[in-house]
């Protein structure tokens, strides 16, 4: 079976991590985290990053510093993974869901625009695959209408908006760096604050509530409790993990580019014409994350992946939309939302992962194309 994920080793975290066996500091926030902080500020310019747990500890480090009250409404794309949502629902904010765009998975400011009421305080956006969304015109909406922007940028490492490194456009934004990414240390994430009016209380939010960061670069002469916060800095052996694959992006971005145009090379003007291939505007930039296909109905996609598991194929599906899911479904204002039920329905990742040889790339590339000729 080729499998749809495998997790990369650069081969040095096991060193790293025995390091940090050997050092003062285990806990977080020691010489590991510091290089990972040092590495995202230097090469992308990002104002203040700090390493979490997960994307989803981002993800809520960014709704706790956007101080939303109860009836506040923040607009999502309801294709997305159900962290994006739930951040801000645990603060007390309203979700409004937005479709999808025609062409790509992501939000455009078309479909955001109409759902801006004098309640709304934030636009959260998904780059899906990496891909930009036209921040140029959600941070000009979001100027119009005074509103915070946070960049989901759980997808989006080294992927650029017209030479903008995406997660530092808007106010806020959150990476991921679970195994399923490009850069992984199994489970963590990173805050990136591009507002400096909210770099003091996103260290004291990261540090429990507490201004413990100060007193460590000698600001104060003792820390207390200061504000609301959680346990969101991972310890030294992720960060140590995570350091390793930062020393390798440049080689594994290049490989999982080479992944990505093998796909589109073998695909493009071969496939069925019914089914879409991934789109990347003049103004983005491909960070291969993932190869998606878009089928032209659910049984079409079901029978595809079928018919791929059963040549030694593993492929997958994502996301079930949002607005249609057990949890929120009674709580959606009854839009309907086309674009993002589409995707849901006929979308398809395929492997991609450092390892995939070019014989098997091409394997599953011939086993795709079999099956629409059969069709």
């Amino acid at each position: 079976m080729i499998p749809f994920n495998k997790p990369y080793c650069s081969g040095q975290e096991l060193k790293y991590i025995e390091e940090v066996c050997h050092s003062t500091t285990m806990s977080g926030n020691g010489d590991f985290t510091k290089k990972c902080h040092h590495f995202f500020e230097e090469r992308y310019g990002f104002k203040k990053c700090l390493l979490t747990t997960s994307g989803t500890d981002a993800l809520e480090m960014c709704a706790m510093l956007c101080d939303l009250k109860p009836g506040d409404e923040v607009i999502v794309p309801s294709y997305t993974f159900v962290s994006t949502a739930l951040a801000f629902l645990r603060e007390g904010a309203k979700v409004v869901f937005a479709d999808s765009s025609s062409d790509n998975p992501n939000c455009e400011a078309a479909n955001i625009e109409p759902l801006i009421t004098n309640k709304t305080k934030v636009i959260a956006v998904v780059h899906y695959a990496g891909v930009a969304c036209d921040m140029d015109a959600i941070m000009a909406l979001a100027d119009k209408h005074n509103l915070l922007v946070v960049e989901d940028a759980a997808h989006s490492i080294d992927s650029y908006y017209k030479g903008k490194p995406l997660g530092g456009i808007g106010h806020l934004g959150a990476f991921s760096f679970h195994e399923t990414k490009n850069i992984s240390s199994g489970e963590g994430g990173m805050l990136v604050v591009n507002d400096e009016r909210f770099i003091r209380r996103a260290e004291i939010v990261w540090e429990k509530g507490t201004n413990r960061a100060e007193f460590y670069r000698g600001m104060v002469n003792k820390y207390g409790w200061c504000d609301m916060g959680s346990s969101f800095l991972p310890s030294e052996f992720n960060a140590a993990y995570l350091w390793a694959q930062l020393e390798q992006m440049d080689d594994i971005q290049n490989k999982r580019k080479h992944i990505w145009r093998m796909y589109d090379e073998g695909l493009r003007g071969e496939i069925d014409p019914l089914i879409k291939l991934p789109v990347i505007p003049e103004y983005a930039t491909n960070n291969a994350h993932m190869y998606y296909i878009v089928c032209p109905s659910l049984d079409y996609r079901t029978k595809l992946m079928s018919y791929l598991k059963e040549k030694g194929i593993q492929t997958t599906f994502h996301y079930l939309p949002l607005h249609s899911s057990v949890y929120y479904h009674d709580k959606h204002d009854d839009r309907e939302l086309p674009n993002c039920d589409r995707y849901g329905d006929c979308l398809v990742r395929l492997p991609l992962f450092y390892e995939l040889k070019d014989m098997e790339l091409e394997y599953i590339n011939k086993k795709i194309l079999e099956f629409c000729s059969i069709r």
